[in-house]
């Protein structure tokens, strides 16, 4: 419930209601610390690992949260969502347990193992072409010709409440250890995690300065950030960062992340796979090309962490084992 003060759609007690859902079903992820990463960066600098988390990465959060909070006639309903893999696959699980039918809507292009790992949750996949086709509209006409209820992937109170989840875990395993974290880096597609959990985390601390890391090319949360104003990525950019190439930010996320968030930072798909070398090698932590874009900033230098406590968020841990295997023997 809203403060009558409250400006954002999402409120800590929001995320705290997220929280008590997803007790028992998501996983509380640490916060790693490991003296490699901390001689390099000449901060303390700490992990949370949402690779670790049910369906390997954050989006769960959000899926059960939203799913969840169904009615019994939206439940027999069915969903529909679209995702480049990790909602996909959050939804998926979520609506398993749930026993609820769901219906995604992924690109053609998506990695192999976001497809199978989907369709093992006996979720329907419906592709789509993600350079000619809007997945957006492909998922509202198959929700309205089905009568189903339609689950953003971020532009949603409960998805971004749900995501959120993984900023206040941040902020209450700070607290027990003492700690007041000056830097949140977490990565950015559409903007829920980082929204609901800038939200939840500043709550606690509110002087924390919370970057969002895109990759180059697709870096429009930063741009509008500057702009002052939704702007859109290239349709024609690339990026081996599959699960952060939405298009624009989103409406919701946008007005939330333009008043929380210090700014945002872009990274090449060479320091994005160097990241991944780092975390596999050093840290012994599986992540995607999505997953790694904070820790690729945090190891480049993109923000001086030195003499800073800081958090970086590993967001997923999805990757190809081909790709894995050709970005270790680089």
């Amino acid at each position: 419930m809203r403060g009558a003060v409250d400006p954002f759609p999402v409120s800590v007690e929001d995320i705290r209601a997220a929280a008590f859902r997803l007790h028992g079903a998501a996983v509380r992820t640490p916060l790693l610390e490991f003296s490699d990463l901390n001689q390099r960066t000449g901060g303390r600098v700490f992990i949370k690992p949402e690779n670790l988390q049910v369906s390997g990465s954050f989006k769960f959060r959000g899926a059960r949260n939203r799913i969840s909070q169904l009615t019994e006639s939206e439940r027999r309903a069915g969903i529909v969502a679209w995702s480049s893999g990790n909602h996909a696959q959050g939804i998926a699980i979520a609506a398993r347990l749930a026993g609820v039918n769901a219906a995604i809507v992924m690109p053609s292009d998506a990695p192999q193992i976001k497809i199978e790992r989907t369709r093992a949750q006996e979720a329907e996949i419906v592709f789509y072409d993600r350079y000619t086709e809007d997945r957006e509209a492909i998922g509202a006409k198959l929700a309205e010709e089905r009568g189903a209820v339609l689950v953003p992937s971020y532009d949603d109170v409960h998805i971004i409440a749900g995501q959120g989840t993984a900023g206040l875990e941040i902020a209450e395993d700070l607290s027990v250890l003492g700690l007041r974290p000056d830097v949140l880096l977490c990565c950015c597609g559409g903007g829920g995690l980082i929204a609901g959990s800038a939200l939840a985390l500043r709550a606690f601390f509110p002087d924390v300065a919370v970057w969002a890391v895109e990759p180059e090319g697709f870096d429009d949360t930063a741009r509008s950030l500057a702009a002052g104003e939704r702007l859109q990525n290239d349709p024609s950019a690339k990026t081996i960062c599959d699960a952060l190439m939405a298009p624009t930010p989103g409406h919701m996320t946008f007005e939330i992340n333009r008043a929380v968030l210090a700014g945002g930072l872009a990274v090449s798909d060479d320091e994005t796979r160097a990241a991944i070398r780092y975390a596999a090698t050093e840290l012994k932590l599986v992540a995607e090309p999505g997953g790694a874009v904070a820790l690729a900033a945090a190891l480049t230098g993109k923000l001086e962490l030195a003499g800073k406590t800081a958090v970086v968020v590993i967001s997923g841990g999805n990757i190809d084992p081909e790709l894995l295997a050709e970005i270790l023997t680089f």
